[in-house]
């Protein structure tokens, strides 16, 4: 076995999601289990430069984690010219994320990035058709549809369980605190419009892969948006005025007829088996999938429920549905992701979640906002290159 070591710009792993799923359960997961097998004789080791603004905050990662405190840095754009450095990451906040990609290309850097890829879908467009001109290859992070729950669900999909789908029902959300008594348990931009923060311009992106994956591509959107908590307070435990959307919710009409109807809120506390459920009802049977578990009810086991208010139901609804089995082993959805786009880049192996595919989650939230400020719905154009 050669063992070949990559370099990768890891820009804003200070983050939530950029330390804990990205350095933490994906590259350093890599590393532990020994490095990624290419296949081919050949080990992939992927060596992380943390990248960021707060040294201190860097140095004390590396430490922690046992990397070289030589590959830290505030410098981005000495990272990018160095030219053992292949690979850009991004998990920025979104407004400073669309700039840094560009100056990543330009340097030649292949490109994976978390979304949304930029902050309109002019912009997003560009990235692509910059990373395709220079030759690079480009992915960008789509975990949701590497979770176990939906695993199951893409199995059911392609075995023909469902017959003609018919509806999808999402329901996503939980309580964030507003910052007043207890601490919020997300960061304070998400909640100011000025600086990238709102649920359709998070989650839609992530209603628009698992939609177009799963069950076709959106063709129309109708979204209503709220902003049901006006006032939280900061880290600074300073209140300040909420000026982006907290709860959107949306009814998407797909290829093949289907409509999918999702509520995204962190206005809502939780009644439901996990943080986001989706329910897929088809001709021939139906399913519940959430982040990792999968219930059906196939059309021979449907019971005939009657519409009587007057008497107390006998039965558990819940207990008629039978849980769908692993039938294998399930590794983080974000690791999951990272392989593959490394098999990708040194292997020539198929990808495409790519800027393009982040572009269509950046044009559904565009599309989205639009919706609801506008009160109409809207036709979801397929973009290209």
């Amino acid at each position: 076995m050669t063992r070949k070591t990559v370099r990768i710009a890891m820009n804003g792993v200070t983050g939530r999601m950029g330390y804990r799923q990205h350095l933490v359960r994906s590259i350093l997961a890599i590393r532990e289990q020994g490095g990624l097998d290419l296949g081919d004789g050949t080990v992939l080791w992927p060596e992380p430069i943390l990248v960021g603004r707060r040294e201190h905050a860097l140095k004390a990662l590396a430490e922690q984690h046992g990397l070289d405190p030589a590959n830290v840095s505030t410098d981005v754009d000495a990272v990018l010219a160095d030219p053992t450095v292949e690979i850009y990451f991004d998990a920025q906040v979104t407004s400073a994320r669309e700039e840094a990609i560009k100056k990543a290309i330009a340097a030649g850097k292949h490109i994976y990035t978390e979304k949304p890829t930029a902050t309109g879908l002019d912009g997003a467009l560009e990235l692509a058709r910059l990373a395709n001109a220079a030759g690079i290859k480009h992915g960008v992070v789509q975990d949701k549809l590497f979770l176990p729950g939906l695993l199951k669900l893409k199995r059911l999909i392609d075995g023909g369980f469902f017959g003609r789908i018919l509806s999808i029902r999402g329901e996503f959300g939980y309580w964030v605190f507003e910052g007043d008594w207890q601490e919020a348990q997300r960061p304070s931009w998400n909640y100011r419009a000025e600086d990238g923060g709102g649920i359709v311009v998070d989650m839609f992106p992530h209603w628009e892969y698992v939609l177009h994956e799963l069950f076709g591509r959106v063709k129309s959107v109708q979204a209503l948006t709220a902003t049901h908590i006006p006032q939280r307070w900061d880290e600074q435990d300073k209140p300040y005025d909420a000026t982006a959307d907290d709860a959107a919710y949306g009814i998407f009409e797909l290829d093949g007829g289907a409509i999918a109807q999702i509520n995204s809120s962190w206005a809502v506390r939780v009644n439901r088996d996990e943080l986001v459920e989706f329910q897929v009802d088809g001709t021939e049977g139906s399913a519940v999938a959430g982040l990792r578990n999968c219930r059906v009810q196939h059309r021979s086991a449907t019971p005939k429920p009657v519409w009587n208010p007057d008497i107390p139901a006998t039965y558990s609804f819940r207990d008629q549905w039978q849980e769908v089995p692993d039938n294998a082993e399930f590794d983080n959805g974000f690791k999951a992701q990272w392989e593959l786009f490394f098999k990708h880049v040194y292997a020539d192996a198929p990808y495409h979640w790519d800027l393009l595919a982040g572009a269509r989650g950046v044009q559904l939230a565009e599309l989205g906002l639009k919706s609801s400020a506008e009160g109409v719905r809207l036709d979801v154009p397929e973009i290209q290159l």
